[in-house]
């Protein structure tokens, strides 16, 4: 079967500011960042500007604490957020208008909720602020875990310690895992475990994680990789006096009778919470959590349909990263989400009536599907920019598209329980890669229908073994479809298994060999940022 023609697109405005990024790049290649900033034309460099400017004031009030400048001077992994503002640099490469001001405000709100976070951190940890009471009201929360078991309780927070350290930090500087991953295999992890799960068992094992809480909650979140490091974790956590519940989600999380079981672990769940925090459960403060989900379902939902059409604006790893902090990490439990998305939608639909584009051409329409590489989740900026190619969405934000019971009724409070367990079951990390065959083969195809793509980018994590057993089945329906599948491999976390312009190459591989397309900016086919943040 014939592949399906792809609709180019060409933006029929004078593209404002700098078309070829390459020059941006050191040419020696030994730069970790890039020689100057990008001209936008003088309007979007000075709101870049701006923008630039608000991320180091929360920088600035983050180390103005004592306690905070400790942490920095404590913990290894701290050093990579000097490179906060240079990960901006990557995700608004080649952006103007509404899409810049979109990536800026959505990033700059996960900025500043991430230093949110690590204040928290750091005012509890044992080593650093050492608050005993606000420790005594905090729970320790899995990284890949919903946090929606924590949206009754007024009180005591969820510290996601492990989001800063691991995730936060991959995304900053691409070496941030190694030594960690290096550590957890000195004490005789296997190498070829995902390096996510391992990195995190190396940072416990290091002894490089902030303690603090008067409990923990695990979640089956992944793989297998990610139980056993999960298992050591909470070993090491009851050495310091800190239990842990075991939260496990059904694999089969898309079948009815699975849902009583999963119900049920919840209530399980915040019962843990309760006996070891001494707080009780507020069904006032679960209910406007819950609608402030539904909010952010609902908006998600708005941008996909505007995705969907020939002038998407909020795409790419900017749409994951900021739906990944507001789905799963903040779960409803932050008045603070809502204002930003109606900034975001604001702008969403001014950019669509303009018909705003992110290059001068577009000539794929592209889901993004499989594990994307933390250390390298900016290249889909980088498609735009070089081949044309519209990231429109990604599997990671593919979740709930439910909208859950928000008013306070004695039926919702029974339903709440089945509502959070689904939402637990789709969170980010599993709601594809477990469930069966559907909810990563079939609803693939569905997406690309309904998003008009003709491309899927297929992440191939070499350490997850979820998509493996797919592979053939993958490339046979897609030739069914006339869909252009592209597998890109990697290792998640660590480069030196898979360098940034290897991945690259494997795409530029593919564009002109089997596409025989040249690039829209050739100067950015390789970059030299080997050792760039």
């Amino acid at each position: 079967m014939a592949f399906r023609k792809a609709k180019k697109i060409t933006n029929p405005r004078r593209k404002k500011g700098e078309q070829s990024y390459g020059h941006l790049y050191p040419t020696n290649g030994k730069s970790k960042v890039l020689r100057r900033r990008e001209w936008k034309g003088l309007k979007d460099t000075m709101y870049d500007y701006g923008r630039w400017l608000y991320i180091m004031s929360i920088l600035a009030k983050f180390v103005a604490k004592p306690r905070n400048v400790k942490a920095m001077l404590r913990y290894r992994w701290m050093a990579n957020f000097l490179a906060v503002p240079h990960m901006m640099d990557k995700f608004t490469l080649g952006l103007r208008d509404e899409p810049l001001r979109i990536t800026c405000i959505a990033m700059n709100f996960v900025i500043k909720d991430i230093a949110g976070l690590m204040d928290d951190t750091f005012r509890g940890d044992r080593k650093t602020g050492n608050d005993e009471e606000f420790s005594k009201r905090c729970v320790l929360t899995d990284e890949n875990g919903m946090t929606a078991f924590m949206m009754g309780f007024d009180e005591t927070k969820a510290i996601l310690r492990e989001i800063p350290a691991m995730f936060v930090c991959n995304l900053l500087t691409q070496h941030s895992a190694e030594h960690y991953i290096d550590v957890a295999q000195q004490y005789g992890l296997p190498g070829d475990v995902c390096p996510m799960p391992e990195t995190e068992l190396g940072l416990s094992i290091d002894d490089d994680l902030p303690v603090l809480g008067c409990c923990a909650v695990q979640i089956n979140t992944t793989c297998d990789g990610s139980m056993m490091g999960n298992g050591l974790i909470a070993k090491r956590l009851d050495e310091e006096g800190i239990p842990t519940f075991q939260l496990a989600a059904p694999i089969r999380h898309r079948e009815d009778d699975v849902q009583e079981y999963a119900a049920n672990d919840i209530k399980a769940a915040i019962k843990f919470v309760e006996e070891h925090s001494g707080e009780k459960w507020n069904w006032k403060r679960y209910f406007e959590c819950a609608q402030r989900v539904n909010s952010t379902t609902r908006n998600r939902l708005e941008w996909l349909d505007v995705n969907s059409t020939d002038y998407p604006q909020f795409v790419g790893a900017v749409f994951s990263l900021y739906n990944d902090t507001n789905y799963l990490g903040n779960c409803g439990r932050s008045p603070e989400f809502p204002p930003i998305d109606k900034k975001i939608m604001k702008l969403v639909h001014q950019g669509y009536k303009k018909k705003t584009m992110m290059s001068p051409e577009y000539r794929h329409r592209c889901i993004v599907w499989g594990v994307q590489p933390q250390y390298n989740i900016h290249m889909l900026t980088w498609m735009i920019s070089c081949w044309g190619v519209l990231p429109l969405t990604d599997m990671l934000s593919m979740v709930n598209t439910r909208i859950i019971a928000d008013e306070d009724t004695p039926e919702n409070r029974e339903q709440a329980y089945y509502d959070m367990a689904w939402l637990n079951e789709n969170m980010i990390m599993r709601n594809r890669t477990h469930g069966g065959y559907k909810v990563l083969v079939d609803e693939l195809w569905e997406f690309c229908e309904l998003m008009n793509a003709d491309m899927v980018m297929m992440w191939e994590h070499m350490s997850c073994k979820a998509l493996v057993g797919m592979h053939g089945m993958l490339e046979e329906q897609a030739r069914e479809r006339g869909i252009h599948l592209v597998w890109v491999s990697h290792d998640l976390c660590d480069p030196r298994i898979t360098s940034r312009q290897s991945i690259r190459d494997q795409f530029n591989q593919y564009m002109r060999t089997v596409m025989r397309e040249e690039p829209l900016d050739p100067t950015i086919e390789n970059i030299p940022d080997d050792t760039m943040w």
